[in-house]
C-alpha cells in the first residue's frame, strides 16, 4: 500500500483547530471540528480533489465538542462512518462533554469560561467501535487507530505505516496553536499523568512527525524534551497532591 498523505483542514483560524484528511487508496478523515464545520470540512477536502461520498472513515479522536462537534453532520454529508472509542461513548451519544473540564493551566481556566464549550451539540453514534489498537487497512489507509488515554479516557491517535501520527489533543502548539512547533498541553486534561505516559508510548514508536489538533506539525525530538520537562513538573505536583484527575465513576 502506497504512503499515507498527511493534509491538515483548518476548521478555525490556520492551524487553532485542524481537522486532517488521509489520502490513501480511499480518504479517511480524522476529527469533525466544532459544530457547523461539516460543510466547512466537506468543501476542503473536495478542493483536494476528493469527492466527499469517497470517505470511507471519519476518525473522533476524543469527546470533545471541537473535536466531535460536527461528526454527525458530516456522517450525514458523507455517508462514511464514524469510529470512535468505546470509552468516549458517553459524549458522543449524548452530544455533551465530561464536565467540569480539567484546566492544565491558565488557558484553560479563561477557557472554561466559554460557555460554547458547555453547550449540548448534535449527538452521533459511532458505527466503528474502537477498544484497542485497529488497523486502517480494510479503510484505504496504512495506518492503525491507537487508543492514547489521558485526555479523555477515549483518546485514540493514528499512526501511519511511515510514522506520521494524528495525535488529536496528546499535545499541542502553545496557545491553542499560536507558538507554532511549541509543544504544551492543550487546556484540558482528565488525567494528566495518563496522557503524558501515552504521549511516551507513541515517541518511543518513533514517529517522523505529529500532527496535532491544535497548531502545525511537531517535531519528535523538540517533544521529547518537553515531555521530559513535564515529567518532572507533574511529578513535583503530584507529591504536592496537586493534580486533578477525572475518577473512574466520571468516565461512565
Amino acid at each position: 500500500m502506497s504512503r499515507t498523505k498527511i493534509i491538515p483542514i483548518p476548521v478555525m483560524g490556520r492551524t487553532t483547530i485542524n481537522a486532517y484528511l488521509l489520502l490513501g487508496r480511499r480518504p479517511v478523515i480524522v476529527d469533525a471540528g466544532t459544530p457547523g464545520s461539516g460543510r466547512r470540512i466537506r468543501d476542503r477536502i473536495a478542493e483536494h480533489g476528493v469527492d466527499p461520498s469517497d470517505v470511507s472513515l471519519i476518525v473522533i479522536t476524543h469527546g470533545h465538542i471541537d473535536h466531535f462537534g460536527s461528526a454527525a453532520e458530516l456522517h450525514r454529508l458523507t455517508g462514511a462512518p464514524v469510529a470512535g472509542h468505546v470509552a468516549d461513548l458517553g459524549p458522543f451519544r449524548t452530544g455533551r462533554v465530561r464536565e467540569p473540564y480539567l484546566p492544565t493551566g491558565p488557558m484553560g481556566r479563561l477557557m472554561d469560561r466559554n460557555k460554547d464549550l458547555h453547550a449540548q451539540v448534535e449527538p452521533v453514534e459511532p458505527g466503528v467501535l474502537i477498544q484497542g489498537e485497529t488497523s486502517l487497512e480494510d479503510f484505504g489507509i496504512a495506518a492503525r487507530i491507537m487508543p492514547t488515554p489521558g485526555h479523555t479516557a477515549g483518546s485514540i491517535s493514528v499512526l501511519t505505516d511511515h510514522g506520521d501520527l494524528v495525535a488529536g489533543d496528546l499535545v499541542a502548539n502553545s496557545f491553542m496553536g499560536l507558538i507554532p512547533g511549541r509543544p504544551a498541553n492543550p487546556p484540558f486534561h482528565d488525567d494528566p499523568l495518563r496522557n503524558l505516559a501515552s504521549l511516551r508510548k507513541m515517541l518511543a514508536l518513533n514517529p517522523t512527525r505529529l500532527h496535532v489538533g491544535h497548531g502545525a506539525p511537531l517535531e519528535p525530538d523538540r517533544v521529547r524534551r518537553w515531555a521530559a520537562r513535564e515529567h518532572h513538573r507533574l511529578s513535583r505536583l503530584e507529591a504536592a497532591g496537586r493534580i486533578a484527575t477525572r475518577t473512574e465513576n466520571d468516565v461512565a
